[in-house]
């Protein structure tokens, strides 16, 4: 089974690229990196060299000894067994964070060697912490990788329902028999989330018990790197921050409260985890801003925020709701006060509009789900766990800021009126396609 990733096109891009320089792919562990790499690898050049720093630390003392790229490329093809060729073999270097000379001599491949084509991937937390002459600024390309999204998980689950999707370009309701379909594998991706390796479980193994192992592998492997990166005294308290996301979204006002971390908790205590989890891409913090100015960062109210996972099926299995939830109607996205469906929401739009989301509030009389930037307009958004999307807070947020286009996304279907545009959960990641036709 092959999920069709859609940076799969930003590569071929990177590759033909005239002024090309190494690649450094980032995003949290288990999303999928070195797949995506070897893969593109194989289609696109005559032959892949994968180097590990983390699997061959004796790779390491190539990089150490000297910075002559044609020196290191003779020893890595002894390594690899026979010659790498420039243009013609794709070069990895996977877990680079592990090997801080070999992502400095990235700067000497793009000075010396640009005619090699240098993929490299690394975990966000790792290269942030790269300290001193390690990073090779100006002289790499960069590429995040994000979970899994729906349109990607639909190219594995139902390659009809996708071509379905990809041909709407009007804003009109969607036919029973399709839209009823596609709520059925929304509820299929709330099971597994966007990691890769779940989502094989489900769709190719169909095997929910391995799926749900999976996603607890992922969890504690999370949870063994804190150990890795961090002192002792501060594993307990990004163990705790860690565990209480589900209760922190499962609040009618989602606000983080350190408080909820533990009793008698202060933020100087947990800012250092939470900018840690921040880094290593685990979670997104979203910050309340104080109006819908532009550019929107610059309205940050820094002392409220709200804390979202990276993945929807990471939060699903860290709050230990059962799968057989699947069966009962639209309980999955009902959940935690329609967490899971909110971390859906904002893991797809993070992924797919520059800038992070923001949320708004007017004191207890309305809260705006999220705000995005969209060239020189501000749109707010509402996310709606079910049919029933009756709500004040965009009515609120119109009277007083006159957006030009209003979005809620819900169970219900495609439609426009009077400025508000109802998209259904499961086309989230055609929010800016259904924008342009919208206005």
């Amino acid at each position: 089974m092959e999920i069709k990733r859609t940076i799969l096109k930003k590569l071929t891009a990177w590759k033909q690229a005239p002024a090309r320089k190494p690649l450094l792919l980032q995003g949290a562990r288990q999303v999928g990196k070195t797949w995506l790499l070897t893969h593109f690898g194989a289609s696109e050049f005559d032959s892949v060299a994968y180097f590990n720093f983390e699997e061959q630390p004796d790779l390491k003392q190539f990089f150490e000894n000297t910075k002559d790229v044609p020196r290191i490329v003779q020893n890595l093809s002894l390594v690899h067994g026979q010659p790498i060729l420039p243009q013609k073999t794709l070069i990895i270097f996977d877990e680079i964070q592990e090997c801080n000379d070999a992502l400095n001599t990235l700067k000497y491949f793009c000075e010396n060697a640009p005619e090699y084509a240098v993929a490299s991937a690394g975990s966000l937390l790792g290269v942030a912490m790269s300290r001193g002459n390690s990073f090779p600024v100006g002289k790499v390309d960069f590429l995040h990788l994000n979970p899994v999204c729906f349109s990607e998980f639909l190219s594995a689950a139902d390659t009809k329902l996708l071509d379905f999707l990809e041909r709407i370009d009007r804003i009109e309701p969607l036919p029973d028999i399709f839209f009823h379909q596609l709520v059925e594998k929304l509820k299929m991706y709330f099971i597994c989330g966007g990691m890769p390796e779940a989502v094989v479980a489900l769709l190719e193994k169909q095997d929910v018990e391995r799926t749900q192992q999976v996603l607890q592998n992922i969890v504690n492997a999370y949870a063994l790197d804190f150990s890795k990166h961090v002192k002792n005294k501060e594993i307990p308290k990004l163990n705790y921050l860690w565990s209480s996301i589900p209760s922190q979204l499962a609040r009618d006002n989602k606000k983080f409260l350190y408080q909820a971390i533990k009793q008698g908790a202060r933020s100087r205590e947990y800012e250092d985890a939470l900018i840690w989890l921040s880094h290593a891409g685990l979670v997104h913090r979203i910050f309340r801003i104080s109006k819908p100015g532009l550019p929107l960062s610059a309205y940050d109210d820094l002392s409220a925020f709200k804390l979202y996972l990276i993945d929807v099926g990471l939060l699903r299995r860290l709050s230990f709701l059962d799968p057989i939830a699947i069966r009962e109607g639209n309980r999955l996205f009902l959940e935690f006060r329609g967490a899971l469906s909110e971390n859906f929401i904002l893991q797809h739009l993070i992924a797919n509009f520059e800038g992070t989301p923001r949320y708004w509030t007017s004191g207890s009389q309305a809260e705006v789900d999220f705000l995005i930037q969209v060239k020189n307009d501000i749109i707010p958004i509402e996310v709606k766990s079910d049919e029933n999307t009756r709500s004040k807070s965009l009515s609120v947020y119109t009277g007083l800021y006159q957006p030009p286009v209003r979005i809620r996304f819900s169970l219900r279907n495609l439609k426009k009126d009077d400025g508000l545009l109802n998209i259904p959960l499961f086309m989230v990641d055609y929010t800016e396609k259904l924008l342009n036709l919208s206005y």
